[in-house]
Order: structure tokens, then sequence, then C-alpha cells
């Protein structure tokens, strides 16, 4: 680990004497790379520094412990660096397990009601506006693609961007079935009843990502229309993409202009074919360890939202929260972050074995 930490700091401090120099200093997209690659590498070269200072006092600490009058303090110095070291040996084991390469992307996010009929429509409205309260927490713009409401304000299906640099790494773990209990408004015998609204979380890939041929693409326009088949424009702005080898299609209205949309529902599609083709190469990797915290399968069940209790239980990591309306509020940190520490542990044990 030492030396992998130490071709590291010195990859950071050539990074910075690189970005001193007038040809990249008078380069801005150099400069911008370097400095993105400097600030990728940053935590890990922080920590190590302070490692490498425990160290220092720690062997300083040894040898004043053999002069009696200094005995008792540098032991008191030894103790503590040692903990430091040992404290910071951990964090550089996380700061080094392999980050996903997708984590820093925006976010294309995709909710679509199941079962429960119309209360699940209103649930799947329930958890878009929970994504985007979030979203604006961090300062992450949520952008529609595409939204297929109900009559009664709740959406049979909604995609959305969010752009934000690290929007993937947060929301990543949303992939599943999340499940709601409560008694409906029209529920006379005050019975609770349980619904499922779908969630599925994509990195927003580029065409240069993933390459498609143009030929397997079908694409047709039409006009966009809003709940109950009533038409928000007049011109046939909206567009369908099928992707003709595997059936995907992808649906984007939200845009006035036909371009915008084209370009949206392309990035979408890439997305959605990237995801199932790093799917097929998983399942081919029977080695290949599944994640405590989820696969990622939009047919597994995730997370339950009790309204009665006023709880959420996220059960892959058997994590309850008696915060129901905060969460649905937008305030996600709590178990996001319980989230990402469950998958750092799993990926520690997984390096262990």
């Amino acid at each position: 680990m030492l030396e992998k930490l130490n071709a590291i700091n010195e990859k950071y401090i050539n990074l910075e004497n690189r970005m001193q120099e007038q040809e990249v200093y008078s380069d801005p997209a150099l400069y911008a790379k370097l400095a993105r690659e400097q600030k990728e590498i940053a935590p890990v070269v922080e920590a190590f520094r302070r490692y490498e200072k425990a160290q220092r006092d720690m062997d300083g600490a040894r040898e004043l412990m053999s002069d009696p009058e200094f005995k008792e303090i540098a032991t008191e110095e030894f103790d503590t660096a040692q903990a430091d070291i040992e404290k910071i040996t951990e964090e550089l084991k996380v700061l080094l397990l392999p980050r996903d390469p997708n984590d820093d992307k925006n976010v294309i996010i995709e909710i679509r009601s199941g079962a429960g009929g119309e209360e699940a429509a209103l649930f799947a409205h329930s958890l878009y506006r929970m994504y985007t309260m979030y979203a604006e927490t961090k300062r992450w713009k949520p952008d529609i693609a595409n939204l297929h409401e109900t009559e009664l304000g709740g959406i049979k299906e909604v995609s959305f961007i969010i752009e934000g640099n690290g929007a993937y790494s947060r929301f990543k773990f949303e992939s599943g079935v999340h499940r709601v209990q409560r008694v409906p408004d029209t529920e006379a015998s005050g019975r609770i009843h349980t619904s499922t609204v779908t969630v599925a979380v994509l990195p927003e890939m580029e065409e240069v990502d993933f390459e498609i041929n143009p030929t397997d693409l079908n694409i047709d326009t039409f006009r966009a229309s809003g709940a109950g088949g009533q038409h928000v424009n007049k011109t046939e702005s909206a567009i369908r993409i099928t992707h003709i080898p595997t059936g995907t299609v992808v649906e984007c209205q939200d845009e006035r202009s036909q371009h915008k949309n084209r370009d949206r529902a392309m990035k979408i599609l890439v997305s959605r074919l990237y995801e199932e083709e790093c799917r097929r190469q998983a399942a081919e990797q029977a080695s290949e360890r599944k994640s405590q915290v989820g696969t990622g399968d939009r047919a597994e069940k995730i997370r339950t939202y009790n309204y009665p209790q006023g709880r959420v239980t996220d059960h892959r990591i058997g994590l309850t929260l008696y915060k129901l309306e905060q969460t649905l509020n937008g305030a996600l940190d709590e178990v996001i972050d319980a989230l990402v520490m469950a998958d750092r542990a799993e990926k520690l044990k997984a390096t262990g074995e």
C-alpha cells in the first residue's frame, strides 16, 4: 500500500509542477484536465501526508522514551500517533478502493408506477418530488425529459435528468422497487394499502461513450400531450426513438424544440443500452461478487415507506428511520450515506478475501 501511496504522491507533485508551466497555464483545456486529475487524487495525498506526519511523530516519541525525564510525555505522544496511524490507515484503504468511473456524471432517473393503480401513481409523484427536492439541496439542476401524468395528479411514468458533478454517485443506490404502505384518501374503512413504484437510475452517457449504428434506429415524431390526451403543443416536436436490435424505446416530449428532444432522447437511449451491456458483462462473470447493498436490479424490493408509523426502512442494509416526512421532503443524506458506507465495507471485505 505504501508503494502505491508514494506513486500517487509523486503524481500529485508532478501535476502541480506541470500546472505552473507557461505552456500549460496558457492552454485552458489542458490546465483544466490536469486540475481535474489533481483534484481526484487530492484526498488520498492529503491523508497520506497526515499518515507520514503521524509516523514521524511516533518515531520521534519512540526515541525520547529511552530518556527517563521525557518517558511519560513521550509515551503519551507515541500512543496518540499510533492511534492516528491506525485511523488514517483505515481511511486510506477506503480511499484506495477502485472508483466507479461514472460517479461524477449527471444522472438519469426513470420512475414508473407499479402495483396499486392510482395510489401507486400518486406515490410515484411523491418520489419524483423527493428526488428533485434533494437535488435542489445540492444545487443540482433537475430537467424533465418525458412525463405521463394521471388525471388525479399522479405519475404513470417520468424520465428526468439531474445535472451536477457527482449526481450519479449519490443516486445510484436508488434503483429498484420502492414500496409504500398507507391508507388512501378514498379508503372509507381505513385499511392500509400497499403499492409499488419502480425506479431506474442510469449515469448519463454520451454517444461517444457507447457507439450506436444509425441504421439500428427508428425515429418518429409526434405531438406532445398532457394528462388525458390533452395536447400541450400543436407541433410535432416530441420524439420517439426505437433501437431495433433490442426493442428499447425512448420518448422525449418536454422540450418545445424537436432538436432538443432528439438530443435528450439519444442520451437516455445510450445510457439504457450502456446499462444493459454492463449487466450482460456482469452476468457473464460468474465469480463477480454481488454487493450487499443491492445489485441495482429493478425487480429488487429495496425500501418501504410506511405512513401510519412514519417509518422508512431500507431492506438492503436493515436501516430504519422514523423520519418519513423529512425523507420525502428531500432529506436523503442519512440514507444515502449509510448505503455508501455499506458499499465501501462490502468492497473492503471483498478485497480482503
